[in-house]
């Protein structure tokens, strides 16, 4: 099961931290990645990091702006979202995939098998 937190309503230039807690299984061994939902689009990648810390990938629109981390011994992932735009409004969802991570592949909505609930950002201009 996955929990995501720390949505909100902020200013556009300023920051936010969402999290993401998992729980039921064996969390160091899936790779997690945090997806969004505008209103009226498709839901998108925003990044993802591999179950060893030290691979991760983001989408263009949010690279240098946001990161995203992870401490396995508390079951958590973290997406670090600073300069805030409006067009950064969404439904920010976490997900975990138990595939071999890859920078070719691992931004890729179908491999993640268990997704959590959302947690709502708006960023007002």
């Amino acid at each position: 099961q996955l929990q995501a937190y720390g949505g909100g309503l902020v200013q556009a230039g300023n920051s936010l931290r969402l999290s993401c807690l998992a729980s039921g299984r064996t969390f160091s061994n899936y790779n997690m990645g945090w997806f969004r939902q505008a209103p009226g689009k498709d839901r998108e990648f925003v990044a993802t990091i591999s179950r060893n810390p030290s691979n991760t990938k983001y989408a263009d629109s949010v690279k240098g702006r946001f990161t995203i981390s992870r401490d396995n011994a508390k079951n958590m992932v973290y997406l670090q979202m600073d300069s805030l735009k409006p067009e950064d409004t969404a439904v920010y969802y976490c997900a975990a995939d138990d595939g071999v991570w890859s920078p070719i592949r691992s931004h890729r909505e179908l491999l993640y098998d268990h997704w959590g609930q959302g947690t709502l950002v708006t960023v007002s201009s």
